[in-house]
């Protein structure tokens, strides 16, 4: 019981702490999926448009609608694959990857103001489990074969 507990509780604060995050002003109008095709075309651009689909969670209908948009501000660029005329490969651009180092600063700051407001002990605890979380992110990855009950 107490596993679950522990499970659900991490779950939840990791959504609320991203929920809370997501919101800047560097991201002006962009909605919070528009932000996560930009980011991911920036870590895995370029791309082919189906596997950008896939690395964000979104059906490619959706995508295709968020591109245009994406393209209109400069923020990505989509151009045709030379071998195949139907494949289209998107990335970040210069404007776009700026756009992101502002959005990443803003919820660092924001984050940090918060973090300084936690007692010293609790800013130990906090440093103390981010190895754990990162380790857990990864194995989040990959497939549960090898997870441990």
């Amino acid at each position: 019981m107490e596993r679950e507990l522990s499970a659900a509780r991490l779950r939840i604060a990791v959504a609320r702490l991203s929920r809370r995050l997501r919101p800047t002003a560097a991201a002006g109008s962009l909605t919070s999926t528009e932000v996560d095709v930009l980011v991911a075309a920036e870590r895995q651009g370029p791309i082919r448009m189906s596997d950008l689909a896939g690395f964000a969670g979104l059906n490619p209908t959706m995508l295709s609608r968020l591109i245009p948009k994406l393209e209109r501000a400069a923020l990505i660029r989509r151009r045709p694959d030379e071998a195949d005329r139907r494949v289209s490969w998107v990335e970040a651009t210069p404007k776009g990857r700026r756009l992101l180092e502002r959005i990443r600063s803003e919820r660092n700051d924001a984050l940090s103001r918060r973090i300084a407001a936690l007692g010293s002990e609790e800013q130990r605890a906090l440093a103390a489990a981010l190895p754990v979380l990162e380790q857990l992110a990864e194995l989040m990855l990959s497939p549960e074969e090898g997870v441990r009950r």
